[in-house]
């Protein structure tokens, strides 16, 4: 029923804060709560509890820890806080509100178009067969998380590699801190062209 339970509020959230405690390793259920906030597309901050009283190397130890098992969820931000005596409870929060605003931001197709330029620019996608897919525009889908729908041809030869660095890539430029981002392709014509797609 926890489990049942949990995953509602993952649901119904507009932004999750994933707690963990500092003085025990990370389990295989704060593992799959964190798989599922990331599944279900959600705003995320990341609380690490019971941070007072650990020694210096202890906090070290964490540190490692936590940036080997959580690297997924790198776009999350990182609180240490202390429930018990109150501290680092408002950075907390000052990052729920960031992370909000990330997952709803509205990201203009021009300057979408051009991060995608710069995105190929710099990393090209593989050559897949006797060609190279071709990305050529791109436009926000959706928000909450915000999602890029990038045009172009042979996009089902992208690899998934490739997908994840546009993902990254996409939320650096836009500066889209504390929300998952999901990158789409469509192959075909371009509708923003006239003319685009008329019978003749």
């Amino acid at each position: 029923m926890s489990v049942v339970k949990t995953l509602q509020a993952i649901e119904d959230a507009s932004v999750a804060i994933l707690v963990l405690d500092a003085r025990q390793d990370i389990s295989e259920q704060d593992a799959h709560v964190a798989g599922f906030i990331l599944e279900a597309g959600r705003a995320l901050v990341v609380a690490v509890n019971k941070w007072e009283g650990l020694a210096a190397a202890e906090r070290d130890l964490v540190k490692r820890v936590l940036a080997r098992k959580l690297d997924f969820l790198s776009f999350a931000r990182l609180h240490f806080i202390s429930a018990l005596e109150g501290q680092g409870l408002g950075a907390l929060m000052k990052s729920v509100d960031e992370a909000y605003a990330a997952a709803m931001a509205r990201l203009p197709t021009p300057r979408l178009s051009r991060v995608l330029a710069a995105a190929v620019q710099q990393q090209a996608p593989p050559r897949s067969g006797g060609g190279r897919p071709k990305l050529r525009y791109a436009h926000q889908g959706g928000a909450n998380p915000p999602r890029v729908i990038v045009h172009g041809t042979s996009l089902d030869q992208v690899p998934e590699t490739y997908r994840r660095y546009l993902e990254r890539f996409f939320r650096d430029a836009f500066k889209l801190r504390g929300t998952p981002l999901r990158v789409e392709f469509r192959s075909g014509p371009n509708p923003y062209v006239a003319g685009a797609g008329r019978r003749r």
